[in-house]
């Protein structure tokens, strides 16, 4: 006989309702596996449009279909595509080093690298300056600076890991460095001969100049294959450089977390334990190892061409996880000013780069 004031357990049972859990990461995850699959269609159809792009785009219109789709972006589907954006935005970075040793860039001569060491330094610390001038918020300045000087979105997401930088700014820097890259395979190759550019000096100068590498492959090779290697090889220099600046943005945080910590444990007379940043994050130390096995030579072409193929399918999924935290609405609040500092900083790279490259070719 129960005791009085003891409810049976099948009335508990009955009675208790299951706590509701959160949906995962699956639902984002297949949604980006979609995106992916959509933006290989688009390239496909129209192989002037990289898939990378294709993917930043079809991101941002999921992220503002009407009624149930959008709910789903911003709801169940959210982690999924955070952690496409983020985890999978760091893979594929990784793998991007193999698509650079460092006999190709030595083949290209030392007045070469240092014409795109040049062209970086200029643009990352001019855009970032600018951006601090014109008052964008947060880190839109670093992030745009680093997507327009290295290699665009790509760039962008593995800088974002390191500065901790908010989402909408990550999403906005890529929305803007994509548009204007897109806008670039357009733009330079009308420019050429009225610039009295050979092939070669023209494959030098998409590669010094426009952000991503699908870009830069689809500008550059109008002008036929010669241009397209020349091309590929000056913006794999600049995809190179992607591991000191990271590495230098790590240090950056590293030491205003270190301040940040000390000025806590002076108010509070007790020293605070806040966890640092890795001083050289492991995807970058990845990335330096992918360059370092392409140089050996020891991967056969089938190894490589799996690796591009991979490289390729995770930064799209990437890349459209970040579309589809952009925010239109929002991003008219300050449209004007990061349109402007876009096209500034285009302007800058494009000039910069056409006065290297017609004084080292």
């Amino acid at each position: 006989m129960a005791l009085l004031g003891e409810r049976p357990k099948s009335l508990i049972r009955h009675t208790t309702s299951p706590v509701a859990r959160p949906p995962g990461k699956l639902p984002g995850l297949a949604l980006g596996a979609a995106g992916v699959g959509a933006a290989w269609g688009v390239h496909q159809l129209v192989p002037g449009i990289p898939m990378l792009t294709a993917a930043v785009v079809l991101g941002i219109a999921a992220a503002h279909l009407p009624g149930a789709a959008h709910h789903f972006v911003r709801g169940p589907g959210k982690a999924g595509l955070t952690f496409a954006a983020k985890r999978l935005m760091r893979v594929g970075v990784v793998l991007l080093g193999l698509k650079l040793g460092l006999d190709d860039v030595l083949g290209l001569g030392w007045a070469s690298v240092v014409m795109v060491l040049g062209v970086v330094a200029v643009t990352f610390f001019g855009t970032w300056w600018l951006g601090r001038r014109m008052g964008l918020r947060g880190d839109q300045p670093l992030l745009i600076a680093t997507g327009y000087s290295i290699c665009g979105a790509s760039a962008i997401g593995a800088v974002s890991e390191v500065s901790e930088s908010d989402e909408r700014d990550t999403a906005t820097s890529v929305a803007l460095v994509t548009l204007c890259g897109t806008l670039a395979i357009a733009v330079l190759p009308l420019l050429q001969h009225p610039l009295g550019l050979t092939d070669a000096e023209f494959g030098r100068w998409v590669g010094a100049s426009v952000h991503d590498v699908g870009q830069v492959v689809a500008t550059a090779q109008t002008a036929g294959s010669g241009a397209l290697g020349d091309a590929v090889l000056v913006k794999l220099m600049r995809v190179a450089l992607l591991a000191p600046l990271v590495a230098a943005v790590a240090l950056s945080v590293r030491a205003r977390s270190r301040a940040s910590a000390a000025r806590r444990a002076e108010g509070t007379g007790r020293a605070a334990g806040a966890k640092r940043p890795p001083l050289v994050p492991l995807f970058v130390v990845g990335f330096l190892a992918m360059v370092a096995l392409r140089t050996t030579g020891w991967l056969p072409g089938g190894v490589l061409d799996l690796a591009q193929t991979s490289q390729e399918l995770l930064l799209a999924a990437a890349l459209f996880g970040l579309g589809s935290a952009v925010d239109l609405p929002s991003l008219t609040r300050t449209g004007g000013r990061v349109a402007a500092l876009g096209l500034a900083s285009w302007g800058v790279i494009a000039g910069i780069s056409y006065v290297g490259v017609v004084l080292t070719y």
